[in-house]
């Protein structure tokens, strides 16, 4: 299964072209991707006009959505944090470990353009999709 996460979804949303975004428009009908809820919430979070919004929840909630909440994913993601600092590389968002880590701990692939899941690819062996 591939998440695909929020630097995907604002850049497809707003009609950017790269490769994660074109990766997206050939595989919804082939595939089904997904997104979690913190992902929808940040995608959300970005739209200025409450109708945009609406037609944005819309569309993403034909896909399937995980819910991610809860004390275990916390402490997974907290103890992932805290071993990539070790490494040098300190994770800015706590999302994004949340996203990595729930990833990670359900076995999906990721989708993404933020840097800050490369380490989770290097060192905690995230599945990433690379168009």
């Amino acid at each position: 299964m591939v998440i695909v996460d929020t630097t995907v979804w604002i850049d497809y949303f707003h009609g950017i072209r790269n490769p994660e975004t074109d990766w997206v428009h050939a595989q919804l009908d082939r595939q089904r991707l997904r997104l979690t809820d913190v992902i929808l919430c940040e995608v959300l979070q970005g739209v200025r006009d409450e109708d945009a919004a609406k037609d944005v929840e819309r569309q993403l909630l034909k896909l399937e959505l995980f819910e991610t909440g809860g004390v275990n994913l916390a402490r997974e993601a907290a103890r992932n944090y805290r071993t990539l600092r070790s490494r040098g590389h300190t994770v800015r968002k706590t999302i994004d470990c949340l996203i990595a880590t729930f990833c990670l701990h359900e076995q999906h692939s990721l989708l993404h353009r933020d840097r800050d899941f490369d380490p989770f690819e290097e060192f905690l062996t995230l599945s990433v999709i690379h168009p």
